[in-house]
């Protein structure tokens, strides 16, 4: 969690330490009617909760209540089917404490040693906390959870709590989590080898967080492309306000009025959609439309060959930051933008420079060297290298502008790394694409050149060995093959006008490719 920037909770709890609130809270239960002892386990009463008239059991998955199989994986965890299905009253009942086998996890009781139910615990420790927060029925506003957990571990949260407190609606809101399939799980530590913390929190604030979301390449790749977009602004704009004098005019025209009423707009929306049930993908999408204005106001006045007001173009990339700071995106960074990582502070001016200064010496005395052995060529090679391999390890880029010197950005060193794998895996994946398309392309132009009798006959089945059709008529469309139940059957009528379809396609093919040559 540390590792993902997520701060600490206020509070942590542990089961083994809420042993006594977990006893006073199932006895409550049993005096509040939906509870019963029996063999030494205490078992919730579904019937009788469901029927009171306050109370309602299964609200996320009514179907669970007829649900053996769920039923039974929510109560396997504690014992063997036989235990407690004799123990019960009804099937649905599901325990609140189990008594205790030899050598197995015990703690004494009203009912005798044994130990909590799966779902109990969770009931009876947020409630306690929520309790001492203020609600006196210990509930809660928004529960997170996990599509996998809806019944029955959250039905019987809600059951038990509501049986307990009296309560008619314990939870307001469930959020969503990551499906557990096969296919998409992956370890935090997993995922931070692929992807930094601040790339992976951008992921979850491009999804509602109570919609389902599938964590893969497709989502990172969007998270990764809206962190350059950002990083890009915040870098450019740092870019203007370097090339800023004070005797620059700061007098708004009619440009700097309507980015400044498009910056408010924003501020407007951004507070309505945070309003509007945490809606931080609505908030991402008018911060990037935020960039594509502060963006042409800049096209804007370098066509007019004007200097900007950096008040204005500052005022969007601080705004954006302190969003991007409640989000969790920046710590106690700079004022504009991500920060460039390591430690704040710290080094001396002699520690920060000397590696830019090595690299600067290596690089003078490679042109020097180009320049006295009349290599000219190598100068231009020179100056590509330092620029995308030298100076991204020290945390700098350089972009080159037709026309003008450049611009430097410092950013950081991990990062920029980072960057340059991800383009270069990008690379390497559109290379692979062109490359099979170019292997399909003339798979398909050699295959035109083959007669359409000789195509059909070398038809094979998925195994790559079986002949498709095994005899063909005189004009060449098959009439029997291993297509059908048995091997070299006749050809059924369907079969046999898919083989014409099949054969007339080759045919076409075949001609135009005469026709060509």
């Amino acid at each position: 969690m540390a590792d993902l920037g997520v701060k600490t909770p206020d509070v942590m709890t542990r089961v083994s330490e809420f042993m006594p609130e977990i006893i006073t809270y199932i006895q409550t239960i049993i005096d509040n009617g939906f509870a019963y002892e029996s063999n030494g386990s205490v078992y919730f009463a579904v019937s009788e909760f469901h029927e009171h008239p306050k109370h309602c059991y299964c609200k996320l998955v009514p179907s669970g209540m007829s649900n053996a199989e769920l039923l039974a994986e929510g109560e396997g965890v504690l014992s063997g089917a036989a235990d407690f299905v004799s123990e019960k009253r009804k099937p649905n009942d599901f325990a609140l404490w189990k008594k205790s086998k030899e050598g197995e996890p015990s703690w004494n009781s009203p009912w005798g040693e044994g130990r909590p139910g799966w779902h109990i615990e969770c009931s009876v420790m947020a409630s306690d906390v929520f309790r001492r927060l203020g609600d006196p029925e210990g509930g809660m506003d928004i529960h997170s959870g996990g599509v996998d957990l809806k019944f029955p571990h959250h039905d019987n949260e809600m059951a038990q709590a509501e049986a307990e407190s009296g309560s008619g609606q314990w939870v307001n809101y469930f959020g969503f989590k990551m499906s557990k399939s096969l296919k998409n799980f992956i370890t935090i530590q997993g995922a931070l080898e692929q992807n930094s913390a601040r790339q992976i929190r951008l992921c979850f604030l491009l999804h509602k967080y109570n919609e389902p979301m599938d964590y893969g390449d497709s989502t990172m790749t969007h998270a990764i492309t809206t962190e350059s977009t950002f990083n890009t602004f915040f870098q450019n704009v740092k870019a203007v306000l370097r090339d800023a004098h004070q005797d620059d005019s700061a007098k708004w025209e009619g440009a700097e009025t309507e980015l400044g009423n498009a910056i408010d707009a924003t501020k407007g929306r951004c507070h309505a959609a945070l309003c509007d049930d945490f809606d931080t993908p609505a908030v991402m999408a008018e911060l990037q439309k935020l960039i594509g204005s502060v963006n042409k106001y800049l096209e804007t006045k370098a066509a007019k060959q004007e200097k900007p007001v950096v008040f204005v173009v500052k005022h969007a990339a601080t705004y954006m930051t302190e969003i991007f700071k409640a989000f969790g995106l920046i710590g106690n960074g700079p004022e504009i933008g991500f920060p460039l990582g390591g430690a704040e502070g710290g080094a001396g001016k002699e520690e920060t420079l000397t590696p830019v200064l090595d690299a600067v010496l290596e690089f003078r005395s490679a042109i020097r060297e180009a320049a006295r052995s009349k290599n000219f060529g190598d100068i231009l090679s020179l100056c590509d290298k330092f620029r995308d391999d030298d100076l991204p390890e020290l945390g700098v880029q350089l972009e080159d502008k037709a026309g003008s010197k450049g611009v430097w950005k410092l950013a950081d060193p991990a990062e920029l790394k980072r960057l340059k794998e991800q383009e270069a895996a990008e690379k390497a994946r559109k290379a692979a694409e062109k490359a099979a398309a170019a292997a399909e392309k003339a798979r398909k132009e050699a295959e035109a050149g083959i007669p359409p009798i000789d195509f059909m006959k070398a038809l094979k089945l998925d195994d790559g060995n079986t002949p498709k059709y095994t005899a063909f008529g005189d004009d060449g469309i098959p009439t029997h093959g291993n297509v059908g139940e048995a091997p070299g059957e006749e050809l059924n009528k369907n079969q046999k006008k898919k083989a014409a379809k099949e054969f007339a396609g080759q045919q076409k093919k075949y001609d135009k490719f005469v026709a060509k040559k």
